[in-house]
């Protein structure tokens, strides 16, 4: 083995033993452990990264069993020291900016306010957000959606201005990751107004801006010839087109569909493709769109493709199943009278689309 490599692994196990016996005392003296590190971090700031790193590991799995013993005072110091941390360097120091970033979001399952309040002071006007940022508001959006959602208009209010500066690659997927990830948030919190902290919030909130967010992803990074790119807008694209203002996305489904469909033929992983496809349908039926009974033949002609004659079920093709049973749901409401299966395809097809309707509306002919 050469040595660069076992200095290398030397140093993870040293980081790895670092880690397991500051997590030993966290379980047993949490807040004075966090306070310790803390200080250790703020007094020693030329520790190398890799090391940073690896008590910033050991503070976030601390906070992961016992943030509730926290103080006001404690929270709100590993709050700015993480805060400082994630963003120390403009470059791209994922180990680092990401141990940072587990701190935050550890601490905002408790104290989301002064999480939010911290990471909204990092947005500045006319500037691009770091990218840790961007990353712990879409961390946060999952871990803890009932505090982020109300904090949301807030922070479309900073990002949006700034959406059309971003030119690299990377930065867009930040943000088409932030986006999606606010607007499942949002959705889960519409999905559950009994138990969320304020039961007045409506899709209203969210859809103007979520909308000027969609015109940017849709219309100009989908182009992309970056793949990558392309899938984090078309992941994003699906649960936002759940918030979009019900004409808006009437009006938009024309171009909307056609957009996605035309994906299948540049990406042969279609998983993310499908699942985003049957979002959209979702949220077409919702609002009783007419615009899919002109869309049916060339979604069908798209899904009947992906599907095909394998019995295999990859993610993908089940995904696209999904999308075919809600288009099976739709048959009735846009006025077709008969639901045809191609050839050898009329089983699977039959079974996803009993699953997925009433009983009342199996109205299918199928050929062979």
């Amino acid at each position: 083995m050469a040595e660069s490599s076992i200095k290398k692994l030397a140093s993870t196990l040293l980081d790895e033993q670092v880690c397991s016996a500051l997590c030993s005392l966290g379980e047993v003296r949490p807040v004075e452990t966090l306070r310790t590190c803390e200080e250790y971090l703020r007094q020693h700031d030329k520790l190398a990264h890799p090391y940073r790193a690896a008590v910033l590991r050991a503070m976030e799995r601390v906070l992961n069993s016992r943030a509730s013993e926290l103080d006001k005072d404690t929270a709100s110091t590993i709050i700015l020291l993480a805060s400082s941390e994630m963003t120390k360097t403009k470059d791209l120091v994922w180990d680092w900016q990401q141990a940072a970033s587990g701190v935050l979001v550890a601490v905002g399952r408790q104290f989301i306010s002064k999480v939010m309040e911290e990471l909204l002071r990092r947005l500045h006007p006319g500037t691009l957000p770091h990218c840790a940022v961007l990353h712990t508001l879409a961390s946060l959006s999952v871990a803890n959606a009932f505090g982020v959602v109300p904090f949301l208009p807030s922070v479309l209010s900073s990002l949006l201005p700034v959406l059309g500066m971003a030119k690299q690659d990377t930065v867009r997927v930040a943000f088409c990751s932030a986006l999606q990830r606010f607007s499942e948030g949002a959705l889960e919190y519409l999905a559950n107004l009994d138990r969320a902290p304020d039961p007045t919030v409506r899709k209203d909130a969210f859809a103007a801006d979520i909308f000027s967010a969609y015109d940017v992803l849709f219309h100009q990074w989908l182009q992309s010839r970056e793949a990558k790119l392309r899938l984090a807008v078309v992941e994003a694209l699906g649960p936002m087109s759940h918030l979009l203002p019900s004409e808006r996305l009437e009006e938009q489904l024309p171009k909307l569909l056609p957009g996605i469909l035309a994906l299948y033929k540049k990406h042969s992983e279609t998983f993310y493709l499908s699942k985003s496809l049957g979002q959209i349908l979702e949220a077409a039926v919702s609002v009783g769109s007419r615009t899919l009974e002109t869309q049916l033949d060339a979604l069908l002609a798209a899904l009947h493709s992906q599907v095909g004659g394998s019995a295999h079920l990859s993610m993908g093709s089940c995904w696209t199943r999904g999308a075919e049973s809600k288009l099976g749901w739709t048959a009735q409401p846009c006025g077709a009278e008969d639901w045809v299966f191609p050839k050898g395809h009329s089983g699977n097809f039959l079974a996803m689309w009993r699953c997925s309707c009433p009983a009342q509306q199996w109205h299918v002919q199928v050929t062979y």
